[in-house]
C-alpha cells in the first residue's frame, strides 16, 4: 500500500474516540479522563497529559490555527481526537478566530480553546477578549494568553488585573503569557508567578540545554507547558521545498522523515504537556498526528543531526543573542522570523504584514548597503543574507 493510500485510510479511520470534557466550566461535573483506545484499527492514537495544575486533559498534539484557512482541516482534527486548539486576536488580521469558531462549533464541550491578545494596557485587552469571544462564538475560552512577550516588564500590573477581570467574569479559565523569545529570563519569572497558569513558549531540538531546564522548572511549579515552534522553522522539505537558504549541501543534508523526528523530540519530553504545530491541510495534520503517536527513538536522532545541519545556515532559534548588535537597530531575530513564515511556512503575506509592522527607519534599512554586518549569530545562521532576503521579499 502506498504512502498516500495508507494517508487516506488513516483518515478515514473510525472516529470512535474518547469525548473530554475538558472545556466545562468550574461548575461543571468533573473533567471526564480519556479512555485509551482498545486497537489502533479504530482510529489515531493519542498521548494525554494534564495542563499543569489546569486540570484540563489535552492531547499532546494540539493545533496551531495561525496559518490555517480551510476550517475544513480544524473540524477534522476536531473529528480525529485533537483536544487542543491555539488562535489569536491578531491571526489573519482577526479573521481567524471567526473561522476557528465555525470549526469548533459542535466540539466547543470537548476541546481546550484558547486565543490571545497583544493589548499593552488592561483597556484594550479587555475589549480584545471581548471581541474575540464575540468572533469565536463562545462565551469563554479556556486559555487566555498575553501574546509574544519577552521580558518580566512587559507583564505588567494592568494586565494581570485585566486577565484576572475577565477570569472572574467567567470570560475566560485560565491566564497565559505566550513567547517567541527571551525564555531563560522569561519562564523562570513566569513560573514564580502566581496569577499565570499557562506558558506558551518557543521550544524545539534546535536550542540550547537551558531551555528543557526551565521548562522543567516551570512544570514542577504547576504550570501548564504549550509548545510552540516545534517544527523549527516549518515544513518548507516537507513537500520538497527548499528553504534552507545558502547552503551548499542542502540537496544531500535533506532527510525524509525528519519533520516526524522533530516534533516527536519535542513531544517526548514529558514536561511539555501538549503543542501547536501548524496545519494547513489533511496531509499534515495526518502526518503530525501518526509523528506524536510514536516514542523519539534512536534513529530519530541521527535524522535530527543530519536536520540540524541542513537548516542551520537559515533558521533561528531566538535565542536573542543578537540583541542590540545590529548597528542599523535592525530587530534581527523578528526579521528572520518574518522570512520563515513566508520560505518555511509558506505564508508570504503573513510574513510581509508582520515586516510592515516594523517602524519606518527599521524597515527601510537595506543591509546590502550597510559596511559590514555587526551581527554574529553563535548558532551558524548567515544572519545578512537572510535580512537581505527579508528585504528583497517584503520592502516596498
Amino acid at each position: 500500500m502506498d504512502r498516500f493510500a495508507s494517508r487516506r485510510n488513516f483518515l478515514t479511520a473510525g472516529l470512535a474516540l474518547p469525548a473530554v470534557a475538558s472545556a466545562a466550566r468550574p461548575q461543571d461535573p468533573p473533567i471526564r479522563q480519556p479512555r485509551p483506545l482498545s486497537a489502533p484499527e479504530t482510529g489515531p492514537v493519542f498521548q494525554y497529559r494534564t495542563l499543569g495544575k489546569t486540570g484540563l486533559k489535552v492531547t499532546t498534539v494540539g493545533m496551531g490555527c495561525m496559518i490555517t484557512s480551510d476550517g475544513s482541516v480544524v473540524e477534522r482534527a476536531a473529528d480525529l481526537g485533537i483536544t487542543y486548539f491555539d488562535t489569536a486576536r491578531s491571526y489573519m488580521q482577526g479573521n481567524n478566530e471567526r473561522m476557528v469558531g465555525a470549526a469548533l462549533k459542535r466540539k466547543r464541550k470537548d476541546v481546550v480553546l484558547s486565543t490571545k491578545t497583544e493589548g499593552r494596557n488592561k483597556a484594550d485587552a479587555l475589549a480584545q477578549i471581548d471581541t474575540s469571544l464575540r468572533e469565536l462564538g463562545t462565551d469563554f475560552v479556556d486559555i487566555w494568553y498575553l501574546h509574544g512577550r519577552t521580558r518580566p516588564a512587559e507583564i505588567t500590573d494592568e494586565l494581570i488585573e485585566a486577565q484576572q477581570i475577565a477570569k472572574q467574569a467567567g470570560k475566560i479559565r485560565f491566564a497565559g503569557v505566550s513567547t517567541h523569545g527571551g525564555q531563560p529570563e522569561l519562564l523562570p519569572f513566569l513560573a514564580k508567578h502566581e496569577k499565570i497558569d499557562v506558558i506558551l513558549t518557543a521550544y524545539n531540538f534546535t536550542m540550547e540545554p537551558v531551555m528543557t531546564a526551565v521548562i522543567e522548572a516551570a512544570a514542577k511549579a504547576g504550570k501548564g507547558i504549550v509548545a510552540m515552534k516545534v517544527m523549527a522553522g516549518g515544513s518548507g522539505n516537507r513537500r520538497g521545498r527548499t528553504w534552507a537558504g545558502p547552503n551548499p549541501n542542502a540537496e544531500k543534508l535533506k532527510q525524509p522523515g525528519a519533520m516526524a523526528a522533530v516534533l516527536r523530540w519535542v513531544t517526548g519530553n514529558p514536561n511539555v504537556h501538549t503543542t501547536v504545530p501548524s496545519m494547513t491541510d489533511v496531509d499534515q495534520l495526518a502526518d503530525n498526528i501518526q509523528a506524536g503517536s510514536q516514542p523519539f527513538g534512536p534513529s530519530d536522532q541521527k535524522l535530527l543531526a543530519a536536520h540540524r545541519e541542513w537548516i542551520r545556515p537559515s533558521y533561528c532559534n531566538m535565542c536573542g543573542r543578537c540583541e542590540g548588535s545590529c548597528r542599523q537597530k535592525l530587530p534581527v531575530a523578528d526579521v528572520l522570523r518574518f522570512v520563515m513564515y513566508a520560505e518555511g511556512y509558506g505564508q508570504f503575506a503573513l510574513g510581509r504584514e508582520r515586516f510592515r509592522e516594523l517602524a519606518a527607519e527599521q524597515a527601510n534599512v537595506r543591509c546590502a548597503d550597510c559596511p559590514g554586518c555587526t551581527v554574529a549569530c553563535p548558532h551558524g545562521v548567515r544572519v545578512t543574507d537572510r535580512l537581505i532576503r527579508a528585504q528583497e521579499l517584503f520592502a516596498c
